[in-house]
């Protein structure tokens, strides 16, 4: 149900579905940047023992933080985006537009 009362359309949830695949999708390309910036450096350098063992688990923790960050801030961003009107459909069903 939408806000006003009436049912989504199939536009409108397809573009909901796509919303929601693009903020997983992206979220999961931010985390992977972010633990592997983090993790990579013990990884690749003789580090000391600490920071070799402390590493993957802030890595793990900031991945995680940022994953939730992104996929909220992209859905709020949808959220909050005017949806388009679709062109050339009457904004009320069963009135003609005023240009046909």
């Amino acid at each position: 149900m939408t806000s006003h009362g009436g049912r989504r359309g199939q536009a409108e949830r397809d573009a909901i579905t796509v919303e929601i695949g693009y903020a997983l999708c992206s979220a999961v390309f931010a985390a992977a940047v972010a633990f592997g910036a983090v993790t990579g450096p013990a990884l690749l350098f003789d580090l000391p023992a600490v920071l070799e063992r402390a590493l993957p688990p802030v890595g793990a923790v900031l991945a995680a933080l940022l994953f939730c960050a992104r996929v909220v801030s992209v859905l709020v961003r949808f959220r909050r985006s005017p949806q388009p009107s679709r062109p050339g459909q009457p904004s009320q069903p069963g009135r003609t537009s005023p240009d046909s």
